[in-house]
């Protein structure tokens, strides 16, 4: 009988996530297990085994009465039997999670039943949510409330914002109570970083193994393309960056900075931007582009450009990265989270959290010596260290090691 693996994320095929669980659904597909998903508001794209849990009103409600009380991950009852009920109808030998906050299950009632009913469990942590009263990421706050038990958190107007109250003590011990003492759970983060954070929280007791995030090397490759003649900066130098997720610990301030520093042969350009945030970055040396769903339009931009620059504060392993150097183009990144990771001096360059101008020394000094000096390591790096397939086959060995 063949093994059945069920997915549960947030998103489905959008987004850094999304595009993971899609891709290991399409991998486990291949290799002859019964895969599933089920994810939250995203549009049912009509494939077979998927499941819509949430329509776009009910996520705005649970968005709001996060906002309201702060008890983030405990609403969504009626999906979560939705779910459950699903669960039951297939029988899944392996669920893997991956982001079950952003307002689209009721994690106590989704465990409670994983609990009851001894099913091996694969959780990929893609933040520090888990393990947190609040919040997702705690390094801009420079925060360790979550080693001992939180409470007066610094961070609550951060995702999920809520507005009133300070539940994050009571939160705290929920989720304590509520992630711990499953029979068969194995944790996977995407960097070191993460994986050293987790064995210090209370999810120590579980086993942490580190699977790096993978990215297609077919389509994220060098690709020769009129990008820079279609945005008419032919002759310029293209500084690169990501603005898909438009918040304070993405780096937008740096990004905002950034245009007034550039010589006139240097452009940034920014892809991700709504129609409103275009006009925030109205200036002669930024081009806004919009947000895009094409891998293969994301690949024509990374291999367009001469060096791509991600001024993160708070993160994980940041998919753009490896995005990046798959298509032969160096990386600069502050060093904040996993990001350093996949950067060494071969691919590009990492300088201290919030340095602006050693950012763009450091871009200027990659571009000076030409992106062909770099292309070749970053190209090799992705294509050794960060191939879906491969990286994604280590998740087919844990849900076979987990069933047997």
């Amino acid at each position: 009988m063949a093994l059945k693996v069920l997915q549960i994320n947030t998103f489905y095929q959008f987004g850094s996530t999304g595009r993971i669980v899609r891709d290991l659904k399409i991998l486990c597909e291949q290799q002859g297990i019964e895969a599933y998903a089920a994810f939250g508001p995203e549009i049912d794209n009509g494939e077979e085994r998927i499941l819509r849990l949430q329509s776009i009103p009910r996520r705005k409600l649970n968005i709001l009465r996060t906002r309201l009380f702060g008890c983030h991950g405990f609403y969504n009852e009626a999906e979560t039997r939705r779910l459950i009920k699903w669960i039951e109808e297939i029988r899944p030998d392996v669920i893997h999670l991956h982001n079950i906050h952003n307002h689209f299950v009721h994690v106590g009632k989704l465990f409670e039943y994983i609990k009851g009913h001894n099913i091996p469990v694969i959780w990929t942590l893609h933040d520090c949510w888990p393990f947190t009263g609040h919040c997702a990421y705690f390094d801009y706050a420079h925060c360790e409330k979550w080693k001992v038990g939180c409470h007066q958190c610094p961070s609550l107007r951060e995702y999920p914002p809520t507005w009133f109250f300070d539940r994050t003590d009571k939160n705290y011990e929920l989720k304590k109570k509520t992630f711990t003492g499953v029979k068969n759970l194995m944790l996977v983060t995407p960097s070191r970083w993460l994986a050293v954070l987790t064995r210090e929280s209370f999810l120590k007791d579980y086993p942490v193994e580190v699977i790096n995030n993978g990215v297609d090397t077919n389509v994220f490759r060098p690709t020769e393309n009129n990008v820079k003649n279609s945005l008419g900066i032919c002759g310029k130098k293209m500084l690169l960056a990501m603005a898909t997720m438009f918040d304070r610990r993405k780096g937008t301030e740096y990004l905002l900075q950034l245009p007034k520093l550039l010589n006139d042969n240097e452009v940034l350009v920014l892809v991700g931007l709504g129609e409103d945030q275009k006009k925030l970055f109205a200036h002669k040396r930024c081009i806004g582009i919009g947000r895009t769903n094409s891998v293969a339009e994301l690949a024509g931009y990374y291999s367009a450009a001469d060096v791509f620059i991600n001024p993160t504060l708070e993160d994980n392993f940041p998919t753009t990265n490896i995005e990046s150097l798959a298509c032969g183009t160096p990386v600069v990144t502050f060093r904040t989270g996993g990001s350093p990771e996949s950067v060494d001096d071969s691919v590009g360059c990492v300088v201290e959290q919030g340095d602006l101008q050693a950012m763009l020394q450091s871009a200027r000094k990659i571009m000076v010596r030409g992106k062909d000096y770099y292309s070749t390591n970053c190209v090799e790096n992705a294509r050794r260290l960060y191939n879906k397939d491969i990286q994604y086959m280590k998740y087919i060995e844990l849900y076979k090691n987990a069933k047997s």
